[in-house]
């Protein structure tokens, strides 16, 4: 697999012309309009709750809020594209008034929701089925020109972690996201963001052979975003649950950080902002 056949490397995104340096890594904070979302204090149950949240957010450092409607823990319910738009318009319409300087991302895998929300103010789609769940999806994200964050999934947040099944979990990984990534590169989006999908459709085992090899994700020459914030992989590995993998979270992503991430989504955003900042004293 050859490197020209990919974009550039990029180390910033456009937000409606304002460049983003990920040169240095950034912080994205989890804000869920959900009342499932598989960390309970990550849920979010009102305007006012996620105007404080990110508010707190903003203080400690993150430079995305990603908010979403959807949960997405293995086994989650399934709500309509209607539904997913009732609870983050509102959410995202009030943020954007009272924090202009937030950039604000939007978790979704429905075009009609991402259209949306863009309409409403956010400034990213941050797209855990890559396209797989809706055919629209690639077409509304050129049309929108915003930049795209695409991962990898095995099945759907309904059936993925029922018996996931690799060959080589790197390389088909890697495989599957460099044919996302002609696709959307065909339809000239140009800022996009590569995201492993560690916890989605991967068993524990999965998920430690890809980050050990996070390494092999810069052949895309694109920032890749890493999510482990308090999952399984590590409160299932402690045998702890998820309120306790703060520590373990902070383990994760400063190794990701050494391995080239360049975005961290994380439900706990000072902690993050501090593996950066003592991560990049290395350099």
């Amino acid at each position: 697999m050859a490197e020209k056949n990919f974009f550039e490397s990029k180390r910033s995104l456009n937000i409606k012309g304002k460049l983003i340096d990920l040169s240095s890594p950034k912080v994205m904070g989890i804000l869920n309009i959900t009342p499932d979302s598989f960390y309970s204090n990550s849920r979010t149950k009102s305007t006012d709750e996620a105007l404080a949240k990110t508010a707190q957010f903003l203080k400690e450092g993150a430079t995305f809020i990603d908010i979403g409607g959807y949960s997405s823990r293995p086994g989650a319910k399934d709500i309509s594209a209607q539904e997913e738009v009732d609870r983050l318009v509102p959410v995202v319409e009030s943020l954007a008034k009272e924090f202009p300087e937030a950039i604000i991302s939007i978790d979704t895998f429905r075009a009609k929701v991402a259209e949306e929300t863009i309409m409403a103010g956010a400034h990213i789609i941050n797209d855990i089925a890559a396209g797989d769940m809706d055919g629209q999806m690639f077409e509304t994200v050129a049309k929108l020109q915003v930049p795209y964050m695409i991962m990898h999934m095995q099945g759907t947040p309904q059936n993925m972690q029922e018996n996931p099944v690799y060959n080589n979990v790197l390389l088909e990984v890697i495989d599957y996201l460099a044919k996302k990534v002609e696709r959307l590169k065909a339809l000239h989006i140009h800022d996009v963001v590569i995201d492993p999908g560690f916890g989605f459709g991967k068993t524990i085992a999965h998920n430690y052979e890809l980050l050990n090899q996070m390494e092999a994700f810069k052949i895309f020459k694109l920032p890749v975003l890493v999510g482990f914030s308090r999952k399984g992989m590590i409160y299932k590995t402690l045998g702890t649950t998820a309120a306790e993998a703060l520590n373990g979270t902070s383990v994760l992503n400063t190794i990701a950080l050494q391995k080239g991430a360049g975005i961290l989504r994380v439900h706990d955003v000072r902690e993050a902002v501090e593996c950066i900042r003592l991560v990049e004293m290395l350099k």
